[in-house]
């Protein structure tokens, strides 16, 4: 237990206290090269080439990403401080709890100034979004949905998989996300990405909902529309493309009384309220009070299972 809990504890202090490493030095920055090599290698044509060439790809850079964390472990055994330390700062490296809003923050401060090109620009910091047209408004929106839906996959699905199966299992969630992110989407990677994007939405399939219900949880503890929060989650949380997104959207969408929309693909909640800016603000609240809830449940789990299994 002390191990475990050390290791998520150090793990924050350093995410808090210092913020995301340099490129140069970030396992995620590695792993995303990784993917491109693998990308450029495989087949640029014929469908099922590519689906093969994918599904190789989805499992050969999670289990690469693993295994050299295993190698690593095992070399530094009879080190336990060297051991520790490594370990707290790979854990660290599959979470992004101060870059997160430290991200939104910029969009928020770029759209106080009125300069919508910077805010625009901003934006491609948290979402792969077209914000080139997008207005005040519309940037409000894509910024509140992606503060939702990163909560779930920058901090409560890496501690989820970390609390599961340890620094190794917050390492392979991480890497798949990473696949998930740079190739899983329609257009050229289509086929490529097919078994990242399948894999990405089944690890996630518990996280996203665990993510909406500590949305509602910190809305309620917050003074926000819980009541609607839930309302909106369980009508709206399923209409979006991804089985997962739209949960913690929903959520965050009914707790602020606004609707978040991306034209032709969804329309969660109701516009009670307007978007202003300061709804950035609000869901920035919201998520950082749901990721002390996952953490503090974290910690419980944790502690549970050493009292299961010792």
């Amino acid at each position: 237990m002390i191990a475990s809990i050390g290791t998520l504890g150090a793990a924050v202090l350093v995410d808090l206290v210092f913020g995301e490493p340099p490129n140069a030095a970030h396992p995620v920055a590695w792993t995303g090269k990784l993917i491109a090599w693998g990308a450029r290698i495989a087949p640029k044509r014929g469908a099922g080439k590519q689906l093969v060439a994918g599904a190789l790809l989805a499992l050969a850079v999670p289990s690469t990403a693993v295994a050299l964390c295993m190698s690593v472990f095992w070399g530094l055994r009879g080190y336990p401080v060297a051991l520790f330390v490594t370990q707290a700062l790979l854990l660290k490296a599959t979470f992004g709890l101060r870059a997160l809003p430290a991200a939104a923050s910029v969009v928020r401060s770029a759209l106080v100034r009125g300069d919508l090109l910077e805010g625009r620009r901003a934006l491609g910091s948290l979402c792969s979004r077209d914000a080139s047209t997008l207005q005040e408004a519309a940037l409000v929106a894509a910024t509140v949905e992606s503060v939702a839906e990163n909560a779930s996959d920058s901090f409560v699905a890496p501690l989820f998989y970390f609390v599961l199966l340890g620094v190794p299992g917050a390492v392979f969630y991480r890497a798949v996300n990473t696949l998930d992110a740079m190739i899983g989407y329609r257009g050229r990677y289509e086929w490529l990405g097919k078994a990242s994007a399948l894999l990405d939405d089944l690890l996630n399939l518990l996280p996203a909902r665990i993510t909406a219900a500590l949305l509602l949880v910190a809305g309620l503890l917050s003074r926000k529309d819980a009541a609607h929060g839930w309302l909106v989650l369980r009508r709206d949380g399923a209409l979006t493309e991804s089985p997962n997104a739209g949960r913690p959207m929903a959520a965050m969408a009914g707790l602020l009384r606004i609707e978040l929309a991306k034209d032709g693909h969804y329309r969660l909640g109701d516009a009670l309220d307007g978007l202003d800016i300061s709804k950035i603000t609000e869901a920035c609240a919201v998520t950082a009070a749901a990721a002390a809830l996952a953490l503090a449940m974290a910690f419980v789990a944790l502690g549970a299972k050493h009292a299961l299994f010792h």
